[in-house]
């Protein structure tokens, strides 16, 4: 048994399934942020060329969703990222077949 109040060693194998379990559980939902925020740039876009609002919000909002779609794209390709990092193990541990080149 642990002592109540002790951290788990980050190497411990379980904590380490827990944490990637986690950061799939994060990239998939802002993987989608971008599909999103894309689209509602593009109708905000065709609203601006097509009617033309004058409300005197308009001006500030209407680029708004461009901008989200940079900031979540990039967040995901960082998560991504740390999501495929955390898959390969690291160099120490691979086979010995992976060691000899074709």
């Amino acid at each position: 048994m642990s002592t109540p109040g002790r951290r788990v060693p980050a190497s411990c194998p379980t904590r380490r399934h827990h944490d990637q379990s986690r950061l799939i559980r994060a990239v998939q939902p802002t993987g989608r942020l971008p599909c999103w925020s894309l689209a509602a740039g593009m109708t905000t876009a065709a609203t601006e060329l097509l009617v033309t609002p004058q409300a005197g919000w308009w001006p500030a909002l209407w680029p708004l969703p461009w901008y989200l779609t940079c900031l979540t794209a990039l967040t995901w390709a960082i998560l991504r990222a740390r999501e495929k990092a955390a898959q390969h193990p690291p160099d120490e541990d691979l086979p010995d077949q992976w060691d000899r080149a074709a």
